[in-house]
């Protein structure tokens, strides 16, 4: 009878711990499929990333003037592609209606960031410089009109200017000195390159300028004003002096590099992607405004890039993940 029990007891022994090697078996079968599903995940997840974000920007115009832009003029002799600097020249006087500008642009309407860069040589008292993003017409006094601009005003010596005009011809004007924006007066000085960026946010309708000492990377100069509508319908980048009636004789010169347009999202997206606002001095603004009924103005917001929302393919990747640890548990679980 002791040896029949002990047969028994053996017996259920062997039966108890069976299922332990073949649970390794089972683990071991698997293994490999765990490592492939992390390895694929791994890979995935990344290239989803970068096409996610692919296409948020654009570049609708640049050059960099190394070769012959092929701009278009109206007075050769002042305004034309300088190959040996590689720049573009320019020699603006007031009441000759001088112009250059690039090739066509295909822009409808979104945010946008215009970039370039510029050096004077000359600024007589009373001259200008105006480039920007403009449509057909090239005229300051008409919209839609985004110019930056460099002058010599008589009170205040160089000084820059950011100028916008509405597509229904609404102007708003901010300059750098004190009784503009409510800052230090601030100039600029000859033979100095700076880098000028525009950035228009057409979902505030904020349009920032912002002056930087290329040489030296210090900021010289930023601040914004709002256009109040929706600007749109600009097709080209020029420098000029268009509907400039000043007095004759007076000479803006220097040189224009690296210029560059570019867009946030679509730029005919009913609902485009807010471009990045750089943080702005905490002056009050106190702007010249050239509109009979002056606008009221709102701090300018921090706009912050949407985030971008997670490719279907990554939470297919956790279902599969979760899928085979599920059928692990079920080969793993004890009898």
């Amino acid at each position: 009878m002791n040896s029949q029990n002990r047969l028994i007891s053996n017996h259920e022994h062997t039966c108890d711990t069976q299922p332990e090697p073949i649970q390794e078996i089972l683990i071991m079968k698997h293994y490999w499929l765990i490592v492939l599903t992390i390895l694929v995940v791994a890979t995935i997840i990344p290239i989803c990333s970068v096409s996610a974000d692919s296409g948020t920007s654009a570049v609708l115009y640049q050059t960099n003037f190394a070769t012959d832009p092929f701009w278009t003029t109206n007075n050769p002799s002042s305004d034309y592609w300088d190959p040996a600097q590689h720049m573009y020249h320019f020699r603006l006087e007031p009441s000759t209606g001088n112009y250059a500008y690039s090739p066509a642009i295909n822009y409808e309407t979104g945010s946008f960031t215009f970039q370039y860069d510029v050096i004077f040589y000359q600024m007589d008292a009373g001259s200008t410089f105006r480039m920007g993003f403009t449509g057909t017409d090239m005229d300051f006094n008409k919209g839609p009109n985004v110019l930056t601009t460099f002058t010599n005003n008589a009170k205040y010596g160089p000084i820059m200017i950011l100028h916008v005009v509405s597509p229904s011809a609404v102007q708003n004007e901010v300059a750098s000195y004190k009784d503009s924006y409510g800052g230090p007066t601030v100039n600029f000085q000859l033979n100095t390159t700076y880098l000028v960026e525009v950035d228009y946010n057409n979902v505030t309708n904020v349009v920032t300028e912002t002056v930087t000492n290329k040489d030296t990377g210090q900021q010289l100069w930023s601040y914004f004003i709002n256009s109040q509508v929706p600007l749109k319908e600009m097709n080209r980048i020029y420098v000029g002096n268009v509907g400039d009636y000043g007095t004759m004789g007076l000479y803006a010169g220097g040189w224009i590099d690296d210029v560059r347009l570019t867009t946030v999202g679509s730029v005919i997206s009913a609902t485009p992607t807010p471009v990045v606002v750089q943080s702005q001095p905490t002056y009050v603004i106190n702007q010249t405004i050239t509109v009979k009924t002056t606008p009221m103005y709102t701090p300018i917001p921090t706009a912050t890039k949407k985030p971008t929302p997670l490719p279907v393919v990554i939470p297919l990747a956790a279902i599969a993940i979760i899928g085979t640890i599920t059928v692990l548990k079920r080969f793993t679980r004890k009898p």
